[in-house]
This record gives C-alpha cells, sequence and structure tokens, in this order.
C-alpha cells in the first residue's frame, strides 16, 4: 500500500483443532534485547540523508492504551514524555518487550507462561519512536509490514493511516511524510490493535504449543524511514532463464517501478550494474505516474550470461550470488537507489506417475528433507541464533526448511541462501487463513475486508521472496486448499510478482481449480508409531510426499528438562504418562504423553525412575527418527511409487517442549537428533525394518564403488549369531541405492532382544558408515484398519527389555582442546570400550561441559551417541564457540545405556 499524504488537519484459541501445524523458538542469553528491568527510553534513530537510504528505528517506547489519556496527537508529538513506558526493540511484540524488562519470570519454565494475564492486551498498545531528519530536502518515506494485527498510524502530532489500511502481518506499507517531516527531532507513534488470529489474517499457534497471552501483538519487522528524491525506484527484481540440462546460458530480465512523486513531469535516467554489466535507460514520467522500466537480453544483450554462476542446494554444489544494483537519476542528480541479490537457478515440481510433487533443482532430482521450523514464540528475532539452527538442519543431511506461516524477516531468507537450504513457505492453517477453505478449518469466514487483506500479504511475500534461490514454491494452502475465489486472489498477486517458482494448492493432498493437485500429502502421523511403519507405502510411510510427520513426543536431555520443568512436574513425566502435560500442547488431542508412555514401557520395560525414563525416551526416538529417514532414503528410487519429499514435524520448537522437536529450544541433542543425523549421512549403511535387507544408499553426487557391506547379529550379552558380508558393492550417487545382502529371517540362536551392527568399508578398508540397531523377534504389529489421523494404533509391542539386563561396559575417554583462531575450540574426545567381556556399549554419548557441569551448546559433533564392542574405539570432534565457556575450562561428560556416568578433563593444546 503507498499512500501519499498532503499535510492533514490536526485531530483531537482455537475452536478445535483437527490437525497439527508448525512454529516456535525462544530468545537465549545474549540476544539483541534490553536489559531486565530498563525503563530507558530508546534513543532517537538518525535517519541518513543520502537518497535511497533506508533507515530502520532503534526501537519504541510502548504503553498499554489504558494507561495513556493522552490523545494521540499529543503522544506522537516530538517531546511527548512516555514517562513509565517500556523499551522495545525494534522487532517486538508487547509481550517480549515486557519480558525483556523483567515484567513476568521465565516463561519457558513450569506454567509461568499461564500465569501472564491474558486481560492486559486485550486492548491496544502504543509504540513511539522519535528520529531525527538534519535534510528536509529529500523526501520521506515510512516503509513497513509485520504489524499483528492492524494499526492507527501518526507522524508528529497528525494521522497517517488507519487500522482498516494498516491490517495484516504481511501487508507492506509504504507511507509519504514528506510534508510532515521536519528538520530536528520527529516522531511516529502506532496505536496497535489486539491480534485474534482466528479473526485477523496475521499469524497463530495452532497445536505447537502454549500460545502467548498476547497473540503476538506488535510489531515484528523493521520500521524503515526512507529517503530519496522526485523519482522513487521500487519493486526491483531479476527474472532468469537458465539453459537446463547444459547449464550453459541464462537469460536475465531486470524489472523496476520508477515512481514519480513530484506534481511535475520529469525524465529520469535509470541505470544498473549486474557485476561488471552495466545498462540504462532513460523513463519519461508525468506528474505521480509510475512506469515499469524492464532490460531484456533483447534489449540488452549483456543480460544474456555464458558460463553463468548457478546456485545449488547445499551438497550438490556451491551457492553464488549475483548483485543488481539501480540508481535513478534526475537532472545529474541521484534521486534514489535500488539493490538487490539473486541466483541463478532452476526449479521444478511435475506431479509423478503416481500424483507426488518430485522436485529437481538444475535438472537433478532431489528427494526433499526437511523439518518444520519455528520461531520464537514472542517472534524475537535473533540471527546468531537463527543461523545457529540452520548450521544444525545441514549437519542434520537436512536439505529444507519449510515455514507454514510465521515467515521469516529478510535475513532469514540470505541465509539460507548462502548456506543452500532450501525453504517451502506458505500459509498456516486452522485459522483466519483458511477460514474460507474447501474444508471447514477452524477460524472465521472471510469477509469483503479480508480480501484485499489476503491479496496484499500474497502480494508483498512474493514480491520479498522472488530473488532468493533458496524458496523453491510457495504453499497458498495447508491443510486444505483455497476455494476458487481466494486461490485467483493468491495466483493473480504471485503472477503480478513474476513469481518464478511452482506454486502449490496445499501441503495436503488437495486440489486447486487453478493451481491443480498438490502432489504432497498430510497423513501424518503426528504421535508415537514404531519404526516399522514408515516402511509401508501407504499413510504416512515411505512414499510420496509426507509434508509434515513425525513419531510425535520427542523428550529433551535431562539437562534441559531440569531447566524448564518443577521437581513435581518431572516426577508426573515419568510416572504418570496420562497426565495432562504444559509442555506438550493446547490440544486435547496431544495434551498427554499416553501413546508414548505406553509404547515405551511396553517395548523397554517401566521406567524405573526419571533418569531411567529420559535415557529410554532417547533410545526410542533415535530409532523412530532414524527409520523415518532411512525410509524415505532407502524408496527415493523406487520405480513404483517412489519416495519425493519428507518434512519433519517439526525442525525445532518455539519453545521448551515436549514433542515435535529434533534438538531442544537450548539447542541441546538427543537421540533424535543424532538418529537424523545417522540416516541422512553422505554415504550409509542400513536395515529395512520391512525387509530385513541391508541397503547402502548414496547422498553424494558422485557414485561409490568397491564398498564392503558387513552385519551382524548379537545377543544382548555380546554373543555373536550371525555374520555376514558383501563386496564390490557399488552404488549410483544423488541418491542412489544398491541391496548389499538381506538377513535370513531364521537366524538361530538369538535372544527375543538383539543388537545388528552394520559397517561399510571402502576399498582400502576404511570405515565409512557404522550403524546400530536394538531389534527383537517379537515384532511391533500395527492396526492399520484403525488409524486415525493423527497416529496409527499399535496392537503388540515389540519387546526390547533385554538391554535393561545387559551388563556393564567400560568406557574410557581422553580429550584435548584447540583453540580455532576464529572464535571458535574444537575439542577432540576418543572413546574406546576397555571391557574385558564381550558386551558392548550402546548408544555412548559425549556432552562438552563447563565448569558447572551445563553443556556447552550450541556444538557441532562429526558423530555421537555411538556404540562400541570391546576393543573398539571411536573418536569423536565437537566444535564450539569459546565464549560459550563462560570462561571455564571446558571437560567432556560421557554417558550411555549401559555405561556409568563420568567427567573427563578437555585440556586445552598448546
Amino acid at each position: 500500500m503507498f499512500l501519499r499524504l498532503a499535510r492533514p488537519r490536526r485531530r483531537a484459541h482455537l475452536a478445535s483443532l483437527a490437525t497439527v501445524g508448525l512454529l516456535a523458538f525462544a530468545l537465549p542469553a545474549g540476544a539483541d534485547s534490553p536489559h531486565p528491568h530498563s525503563h530507558q527510553r530508546p534513543a532517537a534513530t538518525a535517519v541518513a540523508s543520502a537518497p535511497g537510504a533506508t533507515t530502520p528505528l532503534a526501537g519504541y517506547a510502548i504503553q498499554s492504551s489504558a494507561k495513556v489519556d493522552d490523545p494521540p496527537s499529543a503522544i506522537s508529538e516530538p517531546g511527548y514524555p512516555a514517562s513509565g513506558w517500556y523499551p522495545a526493540s525494534p522487532r517486538s511484540t508487547v509481550l517480549a518487550a515486557l519480558l525483556a524488562s523483567g515484567k513476568y519470570a521465565d516463561p519457558f519454565y513450569s506454567t509461568n507462561l499461564k500465569n501472564i494475564p491474558a486481560s492486559e492486551f486485550s486492548v491496544p498498545w502504543w509504540y513511539r519512536s522519535d528520529f531525527t531528519v538534519t535534510d528536509t530536502s529529500e523526501r520521506t518515506y515510512l516503509d513497513f509490514s509485520g504489524v499483528l494485527s492492524a494499526a492507527d498510524v501518526f507522524v508528529n502530532g497528525s494521522q497517517v493511516a488507519a487500522k482498516d489500511q494498516v491490517a495484516g502481518a504481511y501487508t507492506h506499507h509504504e507511507l509519504d511524510v514528506t510534508d510532515l517531516v521536519k528538520g530536528g527531532t520527529n516522531t511516529v507513534a502506532f496505536r496497535i490493535q489486539p491480534n485474534d488470529p482466528r479473526k485477523n489474517l496475521t499469524m497463530g499457534w495452532i497445536d505447537w504449543l502454549q500460545p502467548p497471552p498476547d497473540e503476538n501483538m506488535g510489531i515484528v519487522r523493521d520500521v524503515l524511514v526512507r529517503r530519496g528524491g522526485p523519482v522513487a525506484l521500487r519493486d526491483a527484481h531479476v527474472t532468469t532463464r537458465l539453459a537446463v540440462p547444459a547449464l550453459d546460458t541464462a537469460d536475465l530480465t531486470v524489472k523496476a517501478k520508477a515512481r514519480n512523486d513530484s506534481a511535475s513531469p520529469v525524465t529520469a535516467t535509470v541505470s544498473g550494474t549486474i557485476g561488471s554489466e552495466a545498462f540504462s535507460q532513460q523513463v519519461s514520467l508525468a506528474a505521480h505516474e509510475t512506469k515499469t522500466v524492464t532490460f531484456t537480453p533483447a534489449t540488452t544483450p549483456q543480460l544474456h550470461l555464458t558460463d553463468p554462476k548457478v546456485w545449488w542446494p547445499a551438497g550438490m554444489g556451491d551457492q553464488p550470488l549475483y548483485d543488481l544494483d539501480l540508481t535513478a537519476t534526475v537532472s545529474g542528480r541521484s534521486s534514489d537507489t535500488a539493490h538487490e541479490s539473486f541466483g541463478i537457478r532452476d526449479v521444478k515440481a511435475p506431479l509423478n506417475s503416481d500424483g507426488a510433487r518430485q522436485y529437481s533443482v538444475n535438472g537433478r532430482r532431489l528427494l526433499i528433507k526437511g523439518g518444520g521450523w519455528s520461531p520464537d514464540e514472542f517472534l524475537r528475532w535473533d540471527r546468531t541464533y537463527v543461523e545457529d539452527r540452520l548450521k544444525y538442519a545441514l549437519d542434520l543431511g537436512l536439505n529444507t526448511i519449510r515455514l507454514e506461516g510465521h515467515i521469516e524477516p529478510d535475513e532469514f531468507f540470505d541465509l539460507t541462501d548462502r548456506y543452500g537450504i532450501l525453504t517451502l513457505p506458505g500459509w498456516e492453517c486452522c485459522d483466519k487463513w483458511e477460514g474460507n477453505n474447501n474444508g471447514g478449518e477452524p477460524g472465521d469466514k472471510w469477509t469483503s475486508a479480508d480480501f484485499p487483506v489476503a491479496k496484499a500479504s500474497m502480494a508483498a511475500e512474493a514480491a520479498r521472496l522472488r530473488d532468493h534461490p533458496s524458496v523453491i514454491s510457495f504453499l497458498i494452502g495447508s491443510d486444505f486448499a483455497p476455494d476458487a475465489t481466494v486461490e485467483k486472489t493468491y495466483v493473480d498477486a504471485l503472477k503480478a510478482a513474476d513469481w518464478p517458482t511452482p506454486v502449490v494448492s496445499a501441503a495436503s493432498d488437495k486440489s486447486s481449480p487453478i493451481t491443480g493437485r498438490s502432489g504432497m500429502k498430510m497423513t501424518g502421523p503426528y504421535d508415537w508409531v514404531p519404526p516399522n511403519y514408515w516402511y509401508a507405502k501407504r499413510e504416512g510411510g515411505a512414499t510420496g510426499f509426507n509434508s509434515e510427520t513425525s513419531a510425535g513426543p520427542d523428550i529433551p536431555t535431562l539437562d534441559t528438562l531440569k531447566r524448564m520443568m518443577s521437581p513435581s512436574e518431572l516426577e508426573t513425566l515419568w510416572k504418570n504418562p496420562s497426565a495432562k502435560q504444559y509442555h506438550r500442547s493446547p490440544s486435547g488431542t496431544f495434551s498427554d504423553l499416553k501413546i508414548f508412555g505406553n509404547a515405551l514401557g511396553g517395548r523397554y520395560g517401566p521406567p524405573s525412575g526419571l533418569e531411567d525414563y529420559v535415557r529410554k525416551a532417547q533410545l526410542a526416538q533415535y530409532e523412530a527418527v532414524r527409520a523415518q529417514f532411512e525410509s524415505y532414503g532407502r524408496n527415493a528410487t523406487d520405480g513404483s511409487k517412489p519416495a519425493t519429499g519428507v518434512v519433519y514435524w517439526m525442525f525445532n520448537s518455539g519453545w521448551t517442549s515436549l514433542h515435535w522437536q529434533l534438538f531442544d529450544r537450548y539447542m541441546d541433542q538427543g537421540g533424535a537428533y543424532f538418529g537424523a543425523k545417522k540416516a541422512n549421512e553422505p554415504l550409509h549403511i542400513q536395515y529395512s525394518y520391512d525387509s530385513r535387507s541391508v541397503v547402502v544408499v548414496n547422498n553424494r553426487h558422485g557414485s561409490a564403488s568397491g564398498l564392503t557391506a558387513r552385519v551382524s547379529l548379537y545377543n544382548t550379552d555380546g554373543t555373536r549369531k550371525f555374520d555376514q558380508s558383501a563386496t564390490g558393492v557399488s552404488v549410483p550417487g544423488d541418491g542412489g541405492k544398491a541391496k548389499a545382502l538381506t538377513v535370513p529371517s531364521d537366524v538361530g540362536g538369538l535372544s527375543t532382544t538383539y543388537l545388528a551392527k552394520l559397517v561399510l568399508t571402502d576399498s582400502s578398508g576404511k570405515e565409512v558408515s557404522r550403524n546400530v540397531y536394538w531389534l527383537s523377534t517379537k515384532p511391533d504389529v500395527l492396526d492399520w484398519d484403525n488409524t486415525d489421523w493423527y497416529y496409527t494404533p499399535t496392537t503388540s509391542y515389540g519387546d526390547l527389555k533385554g538391554l535393561n539386563s545387559m551388563a556393564k561396559a567400560t568406557v574410557t575417554a581422553g580429550a584435548r582442546t584447540t583453540a580455532n583462531g576464529d572464535g571458535t575450540a574444537t575439542t577432540t574426545v576418543t572413546l574406546r570400550n576397555t571391557g574385558t567381556g564381550r558386551t558392548p556399549a550402546l548408544l555412548t554419548d559425549a556432552h562438552v561441559v563447563g565448569a558447572d557441569g551445563t553443556p556447552v551448546l550450541p556444538v557441532e559433533w562429526n558423530d555421537n551417541e555411538v556404540s562400541l564392542w570391546p576393543g573398539e574405539s571411536a573418536t569423536l570432534t565437537a566444535t564450539y564457540r569459546t565464549s560459550d565457556l563462560h570462561g571455564s575450562r571446558p571437560s567432556v561428560r560421557i554417558s550411555g545405556w549401559n555405561t556409568a556416568t563420568s567427567t573427563v578433563p578437555a585440556a586445552s593444546r598448546r
């Protein structure tokens, strides 16, 4: 929305939860927020004067309208005292600011969150910020999005926009305030309306976590003060056409809108560069006229590139980016500038013969292996924390992040471009966004006022995301596809923005008239299922594209549990799986851990205490997550009903959660994390729960040959009962697989619970992949006929209780630490099973800890949770920021299923 303003006169939760969605996160220590208990007024923002300059407001003073009697004309005047107001960061919800000021206790501990009164956020809140201008000869604009849910906007005592104009979290607004801005201090004030995701096209939390009592009302993206001359450049972007499969040429088209904001006709010169290539053209504009300026290879031959630098997803190639710079000059003087980064790549996603969506990038097919993204519950932005989590995605072997709503700021996509992580943004389910869908999700039906907001939201996000090579689709529906009217609203906006990648009607198996069948499925599960579930080519099993799925609960490490739950809550956690868990979900379906608890006790035996519960949970989560990714990886190249994509639900959580996360809020890593990391390693040997086959999957581009695959079966006492090898194994690249051998079904002498060790070696005998399974001669039996939308019941559990009788294994450890010179350190840990018997040490875990025993996080391990037979050793490395030691010396804590916990120093190497 663009409003040109003359100087005006001054004047006085969800009803039901039928399915799961995505999102969550929390601000760690050191994030960019005001100091607790600080009521210091934010400093005025000094605005740059150069044409094309954009300066974000540095922060706000905020206060409830219930506590402010003064009129807007006074509140928005420079010099208004704002005494007793709370400071807020440049991107802040109301509650985020109150938490930063120390008004409430840690919302991530116990049930503190529900003690925050929601009534405090049922009225509008004022956001007030000052900025200074030294040069009034340039035009001045306010440029922003990210308002939840709507706002009246005032500048220097005058209203410049009303809440019916500034509505929706994603709509983009540009307000020309030139006639109101003066030299010196100026003030902008927003009167933010309460947010209700069931009634507003904003953001909601569905059933991921306990929702914040303010429903995230506030301003969660930057408010920019833009400067410029008479001609403004807007909407600059580049469309690319890459020659596939040769990749030897690319055609670029550059577009931008030149807008004359003066009352007189002008002739402007728009000039640009991409690398060393320069181009320009003149454009004549009548008063207040806007024209699109276009540069094509036909008119600008240098936009036909030979040997272009092609952008690839991580693991498939490099991630080069190009820069577009544009300048508009009038009478030889710069009037405005624009900058865009972009990548050259080609994305296709047709439906295969089974109706599943199959993505390819630059002509090479790939299995989408992703996770559902969650921002911070209070929508606080911390670039370092986001970057750390994206690095975890790469460490886990994932290539994609799905954002169901809660579409992050620009820097998020700058990072995914840089790291080669694909993204699948889209609208969310279960609230106003699907109020007009084809299936009756909760959320109010749209009124005539909602359609313009939806169209403006789509147009704004399309314009913002289209040049990012990491963005490979937009999902215009989630659990349901939009109806014909809404779909056309979205598609028209995407087309107008030159959207370059496939538009998908829904994340579920739905269709819409224009975009057609989604090619995705949303069949769950969202709660616990046994590992063999994933191998069936039905429901959520490894066939087609499953947009959100996992075995549900993920119990954090004991370190994290003690940080997030009270002693009484921890006791209930292991003793009573049927109890409601505040750190699960507000949904009745996902409010307890009964299904998971029954399976844990039925398969591993009832827990004897909290520590026993946690260690059994880590084994259960390791095997469940590993099986999910392994089954999809194995089936990706099948000739019939192949797997084309899987999105783990979820990648992370926005708060201290007991489910739907591969790692916890504090970034600690347990069984789920290392199960995923093992399954997605570049060259991988794995066991098939359905056919007992041993398969090698090659996630690298190049083929692999001369491999030897070996499988050995052991009773829990370490007695070997089966051993077989296959030599000369060859595996094609790009997700190719090779079946090495099959384990017989009638191996004699196996105990009911037994272990399978799989080892892959190269032609020189070097171990390149190792994988250990705990299995049972008694299978898990699934009741497929009674499958519900969130899980398939298990009528008989496999028997893994024999693990409880494993003898203690002696593991010795040595560790040393080396400073890397870039603010990080690497601790190298050597583990050795020095036991004199035959018993292996199962799932031995290493944690780098500080002087107080707290884990050093985040951390990247080359491997962890390893299983070692007597005489075997493993060398692990952990890299982390030295500052996260907080001045202490590192140690390494060793623990495991049948290994006593010990801590060894990790002395620094000089």
